[in-house]
């Protein structure tokens, strides 16, 4: 199956054989079909589509009235830009190997600073960070270890306009061990960093996993969140009526919530891709 960490040997194969669009998109056409979006920005994430190209991909985003593209590197700013998207969510380090370990703190805080650097030179506004595995560090002390991690970085986030997003995710079923897998602990751990240049990732899929309550916590600890991810659960495909999430009610609360950032879709598709990416953007219209 198709996942964030097998994603790129996918793309290198996929790009080898990638048919490029021909042309960029006028700034007009753009503005009309993200006019149909209503309260909420939404873009889609990259290695879930990883069978298009990134050419492709934004083509597609445009026709349907997306923002932009969610988890790229630098090196794909230049081909969004070409479509005048956005990349509305900036990757950086090791999903296991985060600041929650302290032996991970070097690496994952070069390249957290690199992308921060980055982001705000192509002038997007999002960086990704994760707490990583606890491999026995007990929920205490890793958030310890995130806090002073991220004190070290956050003032450049501050300083360069980005905001720097811890995901939340599943350990049940998708990510065992992972630590920042409780809305709770992650709004404490927002808290304690002290910058509004720090928030929360929520994603959807995982926390209906890991606790449910959806519309509750959003409305509970909105402020405390940066950016949000969709997908269908169970399995993680499309926003549909094979999974139990109702997501009309749920992009309403976000709206109603005063929300200004992005809404990325992050599911696997069964089917036509375009297809239910489309679904998926209709019905988070509001």
């Amino acid at each position: 199956m198709l996942s964030r960490r097998n994603f790129g040997a996918v793309a290198v194969a996929g790009t080898a054989t990638a048919t490029l669009a021909k042309t960029s998109f006028a700034q007009t056409e753009i503005a009309q079909v993200a006019a149909r979006q209503g309260r909420l920005k939404q873009s889609v994430c990259r290695w879930c589509f990883g069978k298009m190209s990134l050419e492709l991909l934004c083509e597609k985003a445009v026709q349907l009235g997306l923002v932009g593209i969610d988890l790229l590197t630098p090196s794909d700013f230049v081909t969004l830009k070409k479509y005048n998207l956005v990349c509305t969510m900036v990757s950086t380090h090791s999903l296991a190997d985060g600041l929650c370990d302290p032996k991970f703190h070097d690496a994952a805080l070069s390249k957290i600073v690199d992308a921060i650097e980055a982001t705000s030179a192509a002038g997007f506004r999002n960086v990704i960070c994760f707490s990583g595995n606890a491999r026995g560090i007990d929920r205490k002390t890793g958030m310890k270890n995130c806090v002073e991690a991220l004190r070290k970085v956050v003032g450049v986030a501050e300083k360069k306009n980005v905001i720097l997003n811890m995901e939340l995710l599943n350990s049940r079923v998708d990510h065992p061990d992972y630590l920042c897998d409780r809305s709770d602990w992650g709004v404490e751990l927002v808290k304690q960093v002290g910058s509004n240049h720090f928030k929360l990732l929520f994603d959807i899929y995982h926390m209906q996993i890991m606790e449910g309550d959806i519309i509750r916590t959003i409305q509970r600890h909105h402020k405390y969140f940066g950016h949000y991810h969709t997908a269908g659960n169970p399995g993680r495909h499309e926003l549909n009526d094979q999974q139990e999430l109702r997501y009309p009610p749920i992009a309403r609360a976000i709206a109603d919530a005063g929300f200004d950032g992005f809404l990325a879709h992050e599911f696997i598709p069964l089917g036509d891709p375009v297809a239910g990416l489309r679904d998926a953007v209709e019905q988070c219209v509001v």
